[in-house]
C-alpha cells in the first residue's frame, strides 16, 4: 500500500502588494488616504477560511481519489497478472485440445477403419453363417438317411420294429427344429411312415417255428400217394378184431376169396398220374424234397425275409397236397398245421420307410445342386 499523505499547513497571509515605484505622488497620497480610511479586521477574514476549506477539501477528495486509484491500479494489476496466468493455461489447455483432438481424430480415422472391417467381416460371417447352415441341412438329412437305414436293418435283423421306432422319432425331433423349407416334404413323410410303423403286425416267429419243426417230425410219417400199405377205407385195420367166422364152409370160402381179390386189385382215383408211379427210393427224396422246404421257410422266418417264408410254405404246400395220400389223417393234419403257418405269414411283414429314404434322397440331391451352383458364383 502506498503511503497516506500528509496535510498541507497553513500558509502565511499574502502580503500587501508593493506600492509602484513609478506611480505618481498624487495617487500614492490618495491610496494611503483610502487605506487609511479602511477600517482592519480584527480576525481571520472569511475568504480566506472558505479558500482554506475547499482546500482542505479538494485535497482530502484527491487523497482519497489517489488511494482509489491506487486501489484500482493494484486490482488492475493483479488482475493482468490473474489474465496472463489464466491465458498461458488457457494456451496450455488450447495446446492440449489441440493435441487431444489430433490424437481423437487419429482414433476416430482408427475406428472408421476398423468398422469398415468389421463391415467386411460381417459380410464375410454372414455367407459363412448361410454356407454353414446350408451344410447342416445337408449334413442333417445324410445323418437322417444313415440312421433310419441301420435301424431299418436292425429291424430285419432283430425282428422288433423298436430300432425303426427310436429313429423315426429321432428324426421327426431333428425336423421340428430345423427351419429348412426343403426338409417340409420329409418332414412329412416321417409322420407317415412313423403312423406305418406303429400300426405294423410284426408275426410270433417262435410259435412258428415251433409248428415247422413240429411239420419237420411229421414227414418221415406222412403216406404218399401210392402207399400200397394203408389201410382202405371199409376194411379192418390190423391189429384189429376178426368178424365172426361164417357157419357154412363155402361162406368161409367165398369170404376168402374175396379178401383175395381184394389184395390183388386197388381201384383209386388218381390226381397225378406221375404220384402213382413213385418209387420207394422216390418216395424217399419227395420227404427230403418236404424238409428242405420246410427247412428255407425256416431259416427264412429267423431270418426276417417273409417273402421267402411264404415262398417256400407255398411249395410245400404244393408238394404235400401232389405227392401224398390226402385221405390219410396224418396228412390232412400236416396241411392244416402248413395252413395256419401261412396264414401267420400271409400278413406279416416288416414294415419299410420307403417314402422317408426317397424324400431324403430327394433333398440331399437338391442341396448338392445348389451347392455345385454356389460354388462358382463363389470362386
Amino acid at each position: 500500500m502506498m503511503p497516506e499523505p500528509t496535510p498541507a499547513l497553513p500558509s502565511a497571509p499574502p502580503a500587501p502588494p508593493a506600492p509602484d515605484a513609478g506611480a505618481e505622488p498624487a495617487n500614492g497620497a490618495q491610496s494611503a488616504a483610502r487605506l487609511d480610511a479602511t477600517p482592519r479586521p480584527a480576525g481571520l477574514q472569511p475568504g480566506l477560511v472558505v479558500a482554506w476549506l475547499l482546500a482542505a477539501i479538494g485535497l482530502t477528495a484527491s487523497v482519497a481519489l489517489w488511494q482509489k486509484v491506487s486501489g484500482m491500479q493494484e486490482q488492475l494489476a493483479r488482475q493482468s497478472a490473474d489474465a496472463g496466468t489464466q491465458s498461458v493455461e488457457a494456451r496450455t489447455l488450447a495446446r492440449q485440445a489441440e493435441e487431444n483432438a489430433r490424437g481423437l481424430a487419429a482414433k476416430v480415422a482408427a475406428l472408421e477403419t476398423k468398422v469398415a472391417d468389421m463391415a467386411v467381416y460381417r459380410t464375410q460371417l454372414d455367407a459363412l453363417v448361410q454356407s454353414v447352415a446350408r451344410a447342416r441341412d445337408e449334413n442333417l438329412a445324410v445323418d437322417l438317411d444313415a440312421a433310419l437305414r441301420v435301424a431299418q436293418d436292425q429291424t430285419q435283423l432283430t425282428g422288433s420294429v423298436e430300432p425303426l421306432l427310436a429313429a423315426l422319432r429321432t428324426a421327426e425331433r431333428r425336423l421340428t427344429r430345423s427351419s429348412d423349407p426343403r426338409l417340409a416334404p420329409v418332414a412329412r413323410a416321417v409322420a407317415r411312415d412313423l403312423e406305418h410303423v406303429k400300426n405294423a403286425s410284426i408275426p410270433d416267429a417262435a410259435g412258428l417255428l415251433a409248428r415247422i419243426d413240429l411239420l419237420l417230425r411229421q414227414v418221415d410219417d406222412l403216406p404218399v400217394a401210392n402207399d400200397v400199405g394203408r389201410t382202405r377205407p371199409g376194411t379192418a385195420p390190423r391189429g384189429a378184431a376178426a368178424p365172426p367166422a361164417p357157419e357154412s364152409a363155402w361162406a368161409r370160402l367165398w369170404h376168402s376169396v374175396l379178401d383175395q381179390a381184394h389184395g390183388l386189385v386197388r381201384v383209386s382215383r388218381v390226381e397225378r398220374p406221375e404220384a402213382s408211379m413213385l418209387s420207394p427210393e422216390q418216395a424217399f427224396f419227395v420227404r427230403e424234397n418236404l424238409k428242405l422246404r420246410l427247412h428255407g421257410a425256416r431259416l427264412a422266418l429267423l431270418a426276417r425275409q417273409y417273402e421267402a417264408v411264404r415262398s417256400d410254405l407255398s411249395a410245400a404246400s404244393t408238394q404235400l397236397g401232389a405227392w401224398f395220400d390226402p385221405a390219410s389223417r396224418r396228412t390232412q393234419s400236416a396241411a392244416t398245421t402248413l395252413q395256419q403257418i401261412q396264414a401267420g405269414t400271409r400278413s406279416a411283414d416288416l414294415p419299410r420307410v420307403e417314402d422317408t429314404l426317397t424324400a431324403l434322397g430327394t433333398a440331399i440331391a437338391a442341396a448338392n445342386a445348389v451347392g455345385s451352383a454356389d460354388a462358382p458364383r463363389g470362386r
